[in-house]
């Protein structure tokens, strides 16, 4: 062991002199291209953008791949290549241009995670190796050619199973060196349609998915990076437990959202009770949404009466109801901004009936009107510029819900609605503001160069721009009291070139919708088991899903592996899941620990649930989970807090979980609820009265079943 690692060592330290040297050239190009920019001319400051922007990109490369930099090795049949391969985060060639490490992600490597004994592909011995910063502690190899005449060392007892091993922290790690084959041909799959990762509990499929999402860069960079990966998962929790992966690969061009951050601007991580969140994410809620966008503003006159020469001139009710349908005939409400005084201008000069006022003719007419004020009021109040947000809260009136709703929504959930936006924002108001964006359009912009055309900037014939015209909605109806301004991010800029949707069975109807738009020309991947779903309605989610994903060939790939849980754990919670007729995908655990799952009953619940997090603490070195019903989480962080042995482990946990602050590795103690819990891993876990999650919702089965398969190491249920 001492010889073969002093043997990689040498060679491990022959690749970080070069990605040094690698370094210092990226830094001397970005220098040469600030130099460049000070040529006073347009061709100068291109070529200074193009090269700073390159250099930029590869010494953030660089920086990444630090950690672990170099992790695989393949003897191959003298025949194929008598030199061996070193596989690592990223390619480097030294200074001759000979390959020193080849990317993970290159075709070369492929057989590296491809090779099995059955199968070796030319492959004698695959080495993977183990390093603390520069520094190479461990080897773990594997025979895979056993006829092969060779006098390779074989030393360890498996890459795999050590890795399955380590104590887990707050952080999800990536997998590059010990992607299983399965594995890996879900990472490769072809670039264009839908690659959709099935499996039960355990199987990597969101850390399969997220290296998918850096192969795909890897091999299109330009397509993917230019149009933009969106990584979707959810909770912000889970969303700060995988965000390392990526940059841990090289790649930084990803944007990584929660559900409740899909849209920009908007950041929700309050979840709605269940039977609300049922309502709010039910595919009924688009049909109310698009009425909602149609009606009039709430408070707006709805009649408007004007004397010019010998006529008086009515705008009525029934009036405006027909000029409103005839805009909204032409597209979307913002849209149509800039037709709307004319079109009132329209009505108001089909009544004109005396002579005096034919002769003088519509131009004076228009001149004469938009000259008012009291028109312009009128006009600017009937039909202000709108934002979602703005006309979310027209439905916080019951009235107005009731008049929108009706024959859609139960007055019962009606009432649960009304009752729910008393909270403020939540993660599954996010879609519902979403479906108001694309109902409503953007507002027209309007730029120097635009003042002269009347026909898409001048919404008034007599020379009042758009700006003046929304003066004084602004005042009136923008949210909160601010003034209104057009978004800086319109509705054209949503799409992206490749969407990675994780936990997809949680999706609601209104969050596919939500998701769907942001993917209309994009590749997809998608991650879910429905086993573990939390949304009640399966066949409506199917139905969103479809539309969203409407066009796309669709590639199937399942994982039938539990690396998470060992087969005890995963023993418990699979005879759990078959008890409640969950239909769940089984997968085949890999690992024994000799300790199965312990159920407790409780007199003293505090005393009990103490007890047990100090032993399992005590057990570990990693992290450890609390799991509670929702209305028993402040309940047991109160009781964590008062506990000496662990309120400073829990602090830190809990400061972690709520900020965007990445814990220390002391940051291992902190209390979760059923949902927060997916997608994560402990070492051990603790759940507190699990009947009572598992009644909190209809799908409380389900959520019950996620929580027993959190833990790598330890699981013990209080009741």
């Amino acid at each position: 062991m001492e010889r073969e690692i002093a043997v990689e060592q040498a060679y491990i330290d022959r690749v970080y002199v070069q990605l040094e040297a690698s370094a210092k050239n990226a830094q001397q190009l970005a220098k040469e291209g600030h130099e460049r920019g000070k040529l006073e001319h347009e061709g100068g400051l291109v070529e200074r953008d193009a090269m700073v922007f390159q250099a930029a990109k590869r010494i953030a490369q660089l920086d990444a791949a630090h950690e672990g930099l170099v992790f695989g090795r393949l003897d191959l049949d003298p025949e194929i290549d008598r030199e061996p391969r070193y596989i690592g985060r990223i390619g480097l060639r030294d200074a001759d241009r000979d390959t020193l490490l080849i990317d993970w992600r290159a075709p070369a490597a492929s057989v590296f995670y491809q090779a099995t004994a059955a199968e070796p592909q030319g492959v004698i011995r695959r080495r993977v190796l183990s390093a603390e910063h520069r520094t190479v502690v461990g080897v773990e190899d594997e025979l895979l050619d056993t006829n092969a005449e060779t006098d390779l060392p074989i030393i360890g007892e498996g890459a795999l199973m050590a890795q399955l091993g380590r104590a887990r922290d707050r952080s999800m790690h990536s997998i590059v060196a010990t992607i299983q084959a399965e594995q890996d041909k879900a990472i490769r799959a072809p670039g264009k349609g839908v690659v959709s990762i099935s499996g039960g509990p355990g199987t990597g499929k969101t850390v399969v998915a997220l290296h998918r999402a850096a192969f795909l860069l890897y091999s299109d960079r330009r397509r993917y990076e230019s149009g933009g990966v969106l990584v979707v998962g959810p909770s912000g929790v889970f969303m700060r437990y995988i965000e390392r992966v990526l940059p841990s690969l090289g790649e930084t061009a990803v944007a990584l959202r929660s559900l409740g951050e899909v849209v920009d601007g908007l950041r929700a991580t309050r979840h709605d009770e269940p039977a609300v969140a049922d309502i709010k994410g039910s595919a009924r809620m688009a049909e109310v949404l698009r009425r909602t966008a149609r009606q009039q503003v709430p408070g707006s006159s709805a009649d408007f009466d004007f004397f010019w020469r010998d006529d008086r001139l009515k705008l009525d009710r029934a009036t405006l109801g027909r000029v409103r349908r005839q805009l909204m005939s032409q597209g979307r409400r913002n849209r149509q901004l800039p037709r709307v005084a004319n079109a009132l201008l329209d009505a108001l000069w089909r009544q004109v009936r005396g002579e005096r006022g034919r002769e003088q003719g519509r131009e004076y007419f228009n001149s004469e009107l938009l000259s008012d004020q009291r028109f312009v009021d009128f006009a600017t109040a009937w039909w202000p510029p709108l934002d979602a947000p703005t006309v979310l809260s027209w439905l916080h009136d019951p009235e107005f819900l009731h008049r929108v709703s009706d024959g859609i929504l139960t007055p019962e959930e009606q009432r649960l609605l009304t009752k729910s936006w008393s909270d403020g924002l939540s993660v599954e108001d996010v879609p519902l503001i979403d479906e108001l964006r694309y109902a409503l359009g953007d507002v027209p912009l309007r730029t120097d160069a635009d003042h002269d055309r009347d026909d898409t900037l001048t919404a008034l014939e007599g020379g009042v721009d758009l700006q003046e015209l929304t003066t004084a909605a602004d005042r009136e109806y923008a949210p909160s009291g601010r003034a209104w301004a057009p978004p800086t991010h319109r509705i054209e800029d949503d799409g992206y070139a490749h969407v990675l949707i994780d936990e997809a069975q949680d999706l609601t109807p209104m969050q596919w919708r939500m998701v769907g738009r942001r993917g209309r020309t994009a590749s997809w991947t998608i991650v879910g088991d429905p086993a573990q779903s939390s949304w009640p309605i399966p066949a409506e989610s199917a139905a969103a899903r479809a539309e969203a994903l409407e066009g796309k060939q669709t590639h199937e790939f399942h994982l039938s592996t539990n690396y998470r849980n060992s087969a005890e754990i995963y023993e418990f919670a699979a005879a759990y899941a078959q008890r409640v007729g969950l239909g769940a995908d089984l997968p085949d655990a890999v690992r024994r620990t000799g300790t199965p799952p312990r159920e407790v009953s409780a007199t003293d619940l505090e005393a009990q649930v103490r007890e047990e997090v100090l032993a399992v603490a005590g057990q570990v070195s990693g992290t450890v989970g609390i799991v509670v019903p929702v209305a028993r989480r402040s309940e047991v962080n109160g009781w964590l807090a008062s506990w000496p042995e662990l309120a400073s482990d829990a602090a830190g946990a809990r400061a972690a979980i709520d900020s965007s602050v990445t814990p220390s590795g002391e940051d291992r103690v902190v209390v979760l609820t059923g949902l927060d819990t997916k997608g994560l891993e402990f070492d051990a876990i603790v759940v507190v009265r699990p009947q009572e999650i598992e009644d909190e919702s209809v799908t409380g089965r389900a959520t019950l079943y996620v929580v027993l398969t959190r833990a790598t190491q330890l699981l013990v249920t209080v009741s």
